[in-house]
C-alpha cells in the first residue's frame, strides 16, 4: 500500500477461523475484509500522520433517503459536530474510477461536506469544494487537519 506502516494494528482469529481487525474508531473487532484493511490503514494515516482527531471521526455512518439506506465508510466532523469530510475506501484491487467518485458525491447530497476522499490504499483522490465556483477541485495531496479551515 501507498501508506505509512501501521505497526500497532490488532488482528485476531475467531473460534471459527475468521480474521478480525480492531476498528480503532468503533473500538470493536470487525471482519477483516480487503476494504477494511484499507480503512484501518487509512484511518491510522489520517490520525497518526495528518493530525485528524479520532474523537471527530466515525466509521460506518448510515444515511437514509426515503426507504434507501446508504453507508459512508468514514466521516470527519468539525468541532461543532457538522460533517466536514466523507471518506470512501475500496479494496486494493479496485481501480478508482469515475463511478467511485460518483458514489461518494451521492453521499454528499445528504451531508454537504467540503472535502471528499477516496482510497484503495495505493491511489488516493481528495476533492475540495470551491465554494466561490461551487465546483469540486482535485487536490494534489491530502491536507493536514490544521489546513481544513474547521
Amino acid at each position: 500500500m501507498n501508506l505509512p506502516e501501521y505497526k500497532d494494528i490488532r488482528i485476531r482469529k475467531t473460534e471459527n477461523g475468521r480474521l478480525e481487525v480492531l476498528d480503532v474508531l468503533r473500538q470493536k473487532f470487525v471482519t477483516l475484509t480487503p476494504e477494511e484493511w484499507v480503512r484501518q490503514h487509512f484511518v491510522n494515516y489520517l490520525t497518526e500522520h495528518l493530525g485528524y482527531p479520532k474523537a471527530l471521526m466515525a466509521n460506518e455512518v448510515e444515511l437514509t433517503v426515503g426507504d434507501k439506506h446508504l453507508r459512508c465508510d468514514s466521516v470527519l466532523f468539525s468541532q461543532d459536530r457538522q460533517p466536514q469530510m466523507i471518506m470512501e475506501y475500496k479494496a486494493e484491487s479496485i481501480v478508482l474510477t469515475q463511478k467511485v467518485i460518483t458514489q461518494i458525491t451521492t453521499y454528499n447530497m445528504l451531508l454537504h461536506v467540503r472535502y471528499l476522499l477516496v482510497s484503495n490504499g495505493n491511489q488516493h483522490v481528495c476533492l475540495h469544494l470551491n465554494e466561490a465556483s461551487n465546483q469540486w477541485e482535485y487536490l494534489k495531496e491530502i491536507p493536514h487537519y490544521t489546513q481544513l479551515n474547521n
